[in-house]
């Protein structure tokens, strides 16, 4: 159908498998909101034996046409999770029923029960969530490596210009899941292997340590300097999953190439890997170019290309 003459969004079958491994994976602590349903049938509302007529029950016939206004992505997830789990089909999720009044009524409902809806960011999302492992460990991080103790901003995702922090809990998360990528280990050793490692780091980015000491301002250390930029910071995981890998044994020893680095944002070899016609390109092909460079920079020793001349 054309879609002024859809009542609702069509269905994202993409979306169903997360969300119904996130019901097989959590079937006694998974949590949703109620579904939005608009009913084209006879609806007859039973009040309670004391006549109640605020309280009481509904009856609907089953042959009636059932709209999902709100849910419909949650109600195929559920659809799939029991076929995977029969025993699942016992359990309950509220409802919040409407009369069907027509498809202008639908599609504005629609429309008002998405209109006001903002997702979390994705720093709050890891701060609050408890479930996945990456969140746990970047949170024990945060907690325990000197640098980010008292300089991450653990709520948004971007910094302003007055902010006292130097990182985001999101970007945070996403580097020391780079650095952990691949390596088997149980959540408390690859959780000591990323504080280690982020303390060892710190001590090759000078930069880093005199916010900590109070000589230069967050805010003068971002304005001049990429070593605080989320994409630097993904990138030295990157690198360090690939030098941890390379040298399980001295590769501690060898975070020595960072001390090479120029981190000043006019380090003409930052254009193009960082800056494009001078502003900061976060996209996912100038990430990997990042990557791939500080990577060579940490196993091959390659930070005499780095300096200014």
């Amino acid at each position: 159908l054309p879609p002024e003459t859809r009542s609702q969004r069509v269905l994202n079958r993409t979306r169903i498998p997360e969300i119904r491994d996130y019901i097989l994976n959590n079937p006694d602590s998974y949590v949703f909101s109620a579904l939005t349903v608009s009913v084209d049938g006879d609806i007859n509302f039973i009040a309670t034996e004391d006549n109640d007529s605020h309280l009481g029950h509904i009856e609907i016939p089953m042959n009636s046409r059932f709209l999902i206004n709100d849910g419909q992505h949650r109600q195929a997830a559920i659809e799939e999770a029991i076929k995977k789990n029969i025993r699942l089909k016992n359990e309950h999720i509220s409802v919040v029923f409407f009369r069907d009044e027509g498809l202008l009524r639908s599609q504005q409902m629609c429309s008002d029960l998405n209109r006001f809806a903002i997702r979390p960011t994705k720093s709050i999302n890891i701060l609050f969530n408890s479930r996945e492992e990456s969140s746990v460990i970047a949170k024990e991080v945060v907690e325990q490596v000197s640098v980010f103790k008292n300089h991450t901003e653990k709520e948004k995702t971007t910094l302003s210009n007055r902010s006292k922090s130097l990182f985001t809990l999101s970007a945070v998360c996403t580097a020391t899941e780079e650095l952990l990528k691949g390596i088997d280990k149980d959540t408390q050793s690859k959780t000591d292997l990323a504080v280690r490692f982020w303390n060892q780091v710190a001590l090759h980015i000078p930069e880093w340590n005199e916010v900590c000491s109070g000589c230069v301002k967050a805010s003068e250390l971002r304005r001049g300097y990429i070593c605080t930029f989320s994409i630097t910071l993904i990138a030295v995981g990157y690198g360090g999953n690939a030098l941890i890998k390379e040298s399980p044994k001295n590769w501690e020893d060898r975070l020595s190439a960072l001390d090479r680095i120029d981190w000043r944002k006019q380090n003409p070899v930052w254009e193009n890997l960082v800056f494009i016609n001078g502003k900061v390109a976060a996209n996912r092909s100038t990430q990997r170019a990042m990557s791939s460079y500080i990577r060579s920079v940490m196993t091959e020793n390659a930070g005499e290309k780095l300096c200014l001349t």
